[in-house]
């Protein structure tokens, strides 16, 4: 099998796990994958396909350049950008790419990250529809948290889905880089849903799994009197383990 087909066969899989009903990440036509293919184009997702039983005719390759040159535009109405997605398929036969594949685009081409799942999450977007959404992007409340999911979130506000959430995530994931040396593991977005991102399918199913996971979490612990976090001292010990670095490189993530 070729690395192309391996690729594919690779992103299928992630696709099916997090579209999966039992896991209750996404359903009907929510959520959205992709994967780097070189320096110049990449898989996503088509609109309108299910996660859960996408196939290898619902993945687009697109090409980057077209797409990250959008997120310095202002003056591009909808119609407008459906052209220009239309414009980025490598194959004009193939099917449209979903509107989210702007902010894959850019996600993508930052050194480290390879893949990346969008979801809607029924635990963490009733975090994400509350009050207390900023501050569950910004604290951890378990070790594990920390190893799959970075010591903290990127937290977007709520914003347009397409070219003006794309540019927002640009902003926000730029941000968490100069402030911890690394790209985020998991991108908090209100009212929407959670992105996870890394250099690997694993990588991308762990962060999501556990941002979940720790969404119940909040949540429970929310009920009994307020959540109890990890302290910052604490989060940078358990980022700073070699055991933990050991695990992740173990997990691939």
């Amino acid at each position: 099998m070729s690395a192309r087909a391996d690729r594919l066969a690779a992103l299928i899989a992630l696709s099916r796990d997090l579209g999966a009903e039992h896991r209750k990440l996404a359903i009907l036509g929510e959520g959205n994958t992709s994967s780097r293919c070189d320096g110049e184009t990449f898989f996503v997702k088509a609109s309108g396909s299910s996660l859960g039983e996408l196939t290898e005719s619902d993945i687009v390759e697109c090409r980057f350049a077209p797409l990250l040159a959008m997120l310095d535009r202002s003056d591009l109405s909808d119609l407008q950008v459906d052209e220009e997605l239309l414009a980025s398929r490598v194959d004009p036969e193939a099917k449209k790419p979903s509107v989210e594949a702007l902010f894959h685009a850019f996600l993508l081409s930052i050194e480290g990250v390879s893949w990346v799942g969008h979801a809607h999450p029924v635990a963490a977007n009733g975090v994400l529809c509350s009050d207390r959404a900023a501050e569950f992007a910004s604290r951890r409340l378990f070790p594990d948290q920390v190893v799959c999911c970075g010591p903290a979130s990127v937290f977007i506000p709520y914003a347009d889905p397409g070219l003006r959430l794309a540019q927002v995530i640009r902003t926000g994931t730029l941000r968490h880089r100069d402030a911890f040396g690394a790209p985020p593991r998991v991108i908090l977005l209100e009212n929407h849903g959670v992105i996870a991102l890394g250099p690997s399918p694993e990588a991308v199913r762990a962060a999501m799994y556990m941002t979940e996971k720790a969404a119940e979490i909040f949540t429970a612990a929310a009920a009994l009197g307020g959540p109890r976090f990890l302290d910052s001292e604490q989060v940078e010990r358990i980022a700073g383990r070699p055991d933990e670095h050991y695990r992740q490189r173990a997990l691939n993530l």
